[in-house]
């Protein structure tokens, strides 16, 4: 057993109540290699922001847990040899069950995400229960889900979102004890978060999706006054990303994401935590294909992985400043 607290690391209770109070939304970014990971924490020391790093159960089958545990005692110490000792949380994403929950628990994870939304409403109370049981004897937080949402990101994919239905989160969080709720309001995994049917279009091709469920969002305020929201799939895509992965050979037709004023507008309300992957995703493969295009003698990884660390810090430095109005809150 492994204690996150030996890694240095903090759980979320502190860090939402900051956030609603504050005004504004942790950024929870996935990460799986070094690289993200040094991008990640370079831009949240210079924002002075606190940061979730997320890991989905096929990033620890691609690191290994045991790396990933040092990787984020690692960035502890990195933030603290920047100038800056930002809270840390290591997060796992969409656990699928209660035995990723518990070995995440056991190797030093110091928040966990339980993702029962599949299941029927009473199998998804069991199951949260059982986790939230198990987590807190460590004083490690637990989020659950209520509805689904649509898309394919890592081991997670749904046909279609079903809007979380405000009249359950009452019950649901009573009974299962969990410490926030991630809720479906339009938000999506993966690249296309909307069919381009269900979008409007630009005369210069550009898709405007349709807007998130504010009063979904509204509704379950209401009902759960006080009780930090989370917003998944809630990357950007942002065009000039596809437009550079194209120009250089990609092929991802028809990407769109959440448009960035509505996740401020939620970051303002009880959400207080945004998970964003996708975005990471696309800025650090248009920065390597670009490079590689440019350069097509490089063969050292560390020549096109260096400008895709800047641009991954790039992006999350915006993140922080601009979307999610968490930059100055890491010392709050």
């Amino acid at each position: 057993m492994v204690s996150y607290k030996e890694l240095g690391l903090v759980n979320t209770k502190d860090m939402f109540a900051k956030a609603m109070k504050g005004g504004y939304a942790i950024p929870a970014f996935n990460f799986n290699n070094m690289e993200q990971m040094q991008a990640i924490i370079m831009a949240c020391v210079e924002a002075k922001s606190p940061v979730i790093l997320q890991v989905s159960k096929g990033a620890r089958a691609y690191a290994n847990a045991n790396i990933l545990r040092n990787m984020a005692r690692g960035a502890v110490e990195y933030a603290h040899e920047l100038g800056c000792d930002i809270p840390i949380v290591l997060h796992l994403d969409h656990g699928p069950n209660f035995e990723v929950a518990k070995d995440c628990i056991d190797n030093g994870f110091s928040s966990v995400m339980i993702d029962g939304s599949a299941l029927p409403y009473d199998e998804n109370v069991a199951l949260t229960k059982k986790v939230v049981e198990y987590a807190h004897k460590y004083d490690v937080t637990v989020e659950a889900e209520l509805g689904v949402l649509g898309g394919v990101e890592d081991d997670v994919a749904a046909e279609e979102s079903k809007y979380t239905k405000p009249e359950e989160v009452i019950d649901f969080t009573s009974k299962t004890g969990c410490d926030s709720l991630a809720i479906s309001i339009g938000t999506s995994h993966g690249r296309c978060k909307f069919t381009p049917a269900q979008c409007t279009r630009t005369p210069d091709g550009v898709l405007i999706p349709p807007p998130l469920a504010f009063d979904v969002l509204e509704a379950i305020e209401q009902k759960l006054p006080g009780f930090p929201i989370v917003l998944h799939g809630s990357s950007s895509v942002p065009v000039e990303y596809v437009k550079i992965i194209e120009q250089f050979g990609g092929k991802i037709p028809d990407s769109v994401g959440i448009p960035e004023e509505q996740l401020r507008k939620a970051a303002k309300s009880a959400v207080c935590k945004i998970n964003i992957d996708s975005d990471g995703r696309l800025a650090m493969t248009a920065a390597i294909r670009r490079h590689l295009a440019e350069n097509p003698g490089d063969f050292d990884p560390r020549q096109y992985l260096t400008p895709a660390r800047e641009e991954l810090k790039k992006m999350y430095m915006h993140k922080c400043v601009n979307v999610l109005g968490s930059a100055g809150h890491a010392l709050d």
